[in-house]
Formats: structure tokens, C-alpha cells, sequence
């Protein structure tokens, strides 16, 4: 493989890394070894290491000394903190955009994610749908404003997706439950139900708990 763009090629050997690990294609505690991947990819052995230090603020890669970079391990401590954390953020998100939308135009990019949601789901396209569920915090970073939380949320959210792809075959029946719970929160929002928002997003971070963690629990 080669990579072009000098100015960002630690960030896309960040984010082939990232996919290898989201998949399983990497497993916990694997050690990423800097010489193969210089050789594998044909890239410096800066560039790696860049690469590596951007996978450690992701959560996906611990860097130990004299011990190299190693693919974190999933938990039943690490992933009900990440889902709570993660609730909170979601639950911030949700109210700076109740609070702040001023007309229906503002809100059209939730509306336009929704049915590409619902049609993610009728092509049972459950990789597609988890990637437009996080579609939704995006589209609420402008109303918040605040580049510290989408910063935190952008480094926490591969994280969440590699917890995600573990339950993908489970998340098949819970497109249905998303997809209402999502009409709820877009509900919630309009009428700048604050409490109601909290309520949808806690039970939806406790549901998408439960299902990692099951599967985690799988032989």
C-alpha cells in the first residue's frame, strides 16, 4: 500500500490501524510492531510512531516503555466507563441544540440523517447504520461550540465504534428500538425537553452497554 498527502499521512495510517483494530483484525493486547508496518505500508518510521501517539488519544493503543505499542484491552470496567462518559457527552450535545435551534432549516441535517437511517435499515446495513448514529453528534457540534467537548468526543468515538462492532450481529434488532428512540430525541428537541433528552440518551447508553457486553461475554 502507498499513501500520498505527506502533510496527513500519520492520520491515515491512524485511521487504516484504527479500522484493523475496530474489525478484531488486530486483537487486544496484540503488539504493533513499527518495522512491519514501515514495510507493510511503505511509509517513514516517523510517520508510524506519529500514527501510533494519534491511536494512544483514541484509546485504541497503549504505549508502554521498553514494551512498544500494544491494542488496548476491552473489559466489563472499560466499556460500561466509556458508555457512561459517552451518555454524558451525547446528553450535552443533545441539549446545546434544543436550547440553541432557531428554525426548521437548522434542524435539517437530523432530518436528513433519519432516513438515511431508516434506509440503512431496510437494507439491513448494520455497519452503515452505526455509522450514521454517530453522524448525529457531528451534526450537533455547531450548536454546542465547544471544541473541547467535540475534540474529547472525536477521540472517544473510534473507541465506541470498536465496542459497537463487536455486538453488530445483535444491533440487527436493535435498529428498530434506535430508530425510535431517535424520533423520541428529534421529539425531545423540538420542544426543548431537557429532561426527556436525558432520559432517551441514558436509556440508549445503558441498552448499547448491555449488548457490548454481552457480546464480550460470548466463547
Amino acid at each position: 500500500m502507498t499513501f500520498k498527502a505527506p502533510d496527513s499521512l500519520a492520520e491515515q495510517i491512524a485511521d487504516y490501524l484504527a479500522e484493523r483494530i475496530i474489525r478484531g483484525e488486530l486483537a487486544p493486547a496484540e503488539r504493533i510492531q513499527e518495522q512491519k508496518v514501515t514495510q507493510a505500508l511503505n511509509v517513514s518510521r516517523g510517520s508510524v510512531r506519529e500514527a501510533l501517539l494519534i491511536l494512544e488519544r483514541r484509546h485504541l493503543v497503549a504505549i508502554l516503555p521498553r514494551r512498544g505499542a500494544h491494542v488496548t484491552e476491552l473489559d466489563e470496567r472499560s466499556v460500561r466507563s466509556l458508555c457512561t462518559l459517552m451518555s454524558e457527552f451525547y446528553i450535552l450535545l443533545g441539549n446545546a441544540v434544543a436550547q440553541r435551534w432557531r428554525n426548521e432549516d437548522e434542524l435539517r441535517p437530523f432530518l436528513d440523517i433519519q432516513q438515511r437511517l431508516q434506509v440503512a435499515h431496510a437494507a439491513r446495513d448494520i455497519e452503515a447504520f452505526v455509522a450514521e448514529s454517530f453522524e448525529v453528534m457531528r451534526a450537533a457540534y455547531p450548536f454546542a461550540d465547544n471544541p473541547f467537548l467535540q475534540e474529547t468526543v472525536e477521540n472517544l468515538q473510534p473507541a465506541m465504534s470498536r465496542a459497537y462492532y463487536l455486538s453488530l450481529d445483535q444491533r440487527q434488532a436493535n435498529m428498530v428500538d434506535y430508530l425510535g428512540l431517535f424520533d423520541h430525541l428529534l421529539e425531545a428537541v423540538v420542544l426543548r425537553d431537557l429532561l426527556r433528552i436525558r432520559e432517551v440518551l441514558t436509556a440508549y447508553g445503558q441498552r448499547s452497554c448491555e449488548l457490548v457486553l454481552a457480546a464480550l461475554a460470548r466463547p
